[in-house]
């Protein structure tokens, strides 16, 4: 079976653009999208609706569902039909929202209403007609749909779009790589990597790890003449697994000697996909502590929190420390030490802390008390913790050396390291 189209709405869940659909119902689209409306308004928060929606059959035509993700202001849906596996289907979402990323920069309703034209085409190139993602790789796309500029804007508006194409000189698929252009051609060769991680753990009230991983992800930007053939090999790279890579990486290069071996794309791309797992059964060391005193009376409760880092030398950025406070949550009342702030959210009925950084072996302090229309007030049993590490990783994965043959120039590297974790803290 095969995708049925896409449909992306805003906010207001008005429809901004859809793909052409296989099916010959003209009402198959709305159907859909009535569906995630109605169940976005049953739902008490939009994150419980689940991302896969049943959608009743019209008549005599077979059920079908709704995918369905949500990006910024967006939300992207595709109906399918038939048998199909909804991962193939959030997959082929992810890549075209990488590739409006590359196309439009900022994706906003805005943007993609300025930019109607493009992103319509875009849709066509990489959905074909019996619903198989076809053209994928944005180096390729670009030999098909020319990204928007003023100049293109103003040619277009003049009837004279042909004097627009950047890529007169080569026809589209003339590479023999899939996912990188000919003749590219640059002043100053330069190739950057981003190591980039994520902390997801359950913590429990004793402050022991319940469930604990670190999902990592190598960013590149390449900006290399030529077709360059690259090495990239690492220090502390037998920790990592469940790997997975972009088509350029040679597989049995990485299988022998866990060195990267490649001919990148021109520009943006993810090099690669891993999840770090410690030696031993330790799990991954926490960096932060939380030590609560909550207390629960009738229509109302009180809290006292403090947070510590557990790091050393390192400094802990955007800090964010969420609860929920329970249905029928009305206000709250906080004192916030070292000039860290709070808000609550009657919308959303959660208590929020922000702390800017914060210096290793430091602590902080935040005491108040809310209130409730519930006589037996239920708040949320864990805090939701999100933080940012700059320069740290928790793999200690390190860029040992990049190596270039095929080309006779001599490349400039950087590369940067970040951590985020996203953490579940029961009390």
């Amino acid at each position: 079976m095969a995708i049925d189209g896409v449909i992306v709405l805003d906010n207001n869940g008005q429809a901004i653009i859809q793909s052409g659909f296989r099916s010959s119902n003209p009402a198959y689209p709305l159907l859909h999208i009535d569906a995630l409306k109605t169940a976005l308004n049953k739902a008490a928060r939009p994150a419980d609706v689940d991302p896969v929606i049943y959608v009743p059959s019209l008549q005599h035509e077979i059920p079908s569902a709704c995918c369905h993700f949500k990006h910024g202001d967006l939300r992207f849906l595709c109906p399918v039909s038939g048998d199909m596996d909804p991962l193939y289907v959030f997959a082929f979402l992810r890549t075209f929202v990488d590739i409006l990323r590359e196309y439009l920069g900022s994706i906003s309703a805005e943007s993609l209403k300025d930019n109607f034209d493009v992103v319509y085409q875009l849709l066509e190139e990489t959905l074909d007609a019996s619903g198989h993602p076809s053209t994928t790789y944005p180096n390729a796309l670009r030999d098909i749909v020319l990204p928007p500029s003023l100049l293109q804007k103003i040619l277009s508006a003049a009837g004279v779009n042909g004097l627009a194409s950047s890529s007169s000189s080569t026809h589209p698929f003339a590479s023999p790589i899939p996912w990188r252009k000919t003749g590219v051609r640059y002043n100053n060769n330069e190739i950057f990597f981003d190591i980039v991680e994520e902390l997801r753990t359950i913590v429990n009230k004793n402050g022991s790890s319940a469930v604990s991983n670190a999902w990592g992800k190598i960013l590149s930007s390449s900006k290399l003449s030529g077709t360059p053939d690259l090495l990239l090999s690492f220090t502390n790279s037998q920790v990592l697994t469940d790997c997975s890579f972009h088509p350029c990486v040679r597989l049995p290069r990485w299988a022998r000697d866990k060195h990267l071996s490649f001919i990148p794309p021109d520009g943006r791309f993810t090099l690669m996909e891993y999840r770090y797992t410690p030696a031993g059964l330790h799990p991954v060391a926490v960096p932060i502590l939380i030590k609560s005193s909550v207390s629960i009376e009738e229509s109302r409760g009180s809290f006292d929190l403090t947070l510590n880092s557990r790091l050393t030398t390192k400094v802990v950025e955007k800090v964010t420390l969420e609860w929920y406070l329970g249905d029928g949550a009305t206000g709250a009342s906080c004192i916030a030490s070292n000039s860290t702030s709070w808000t609550f959210d009657p919308r959303t009925q959660a208590l929020r802390w922000e702390l800017k950084s914060i210096s290793p072996s430091s602590s902080y302090n935040l005491k108040g008390s809310f209130t409730t229309t519930s006589k037996n007030p239920r708040p949320s049993k864990a805090f939701r913790i999100t933080f940012e590490i700059p320069q740290h990783s928790f793999s200690s994965l390190k860029v040992e050396q990049l190596k270039l043959t095929g080309e006779v120039y001599k490349p400039y590297k950087g590369v940067r390291v970040k951590s985020t974790g996203d953490l579940e803290w029961r009390w």
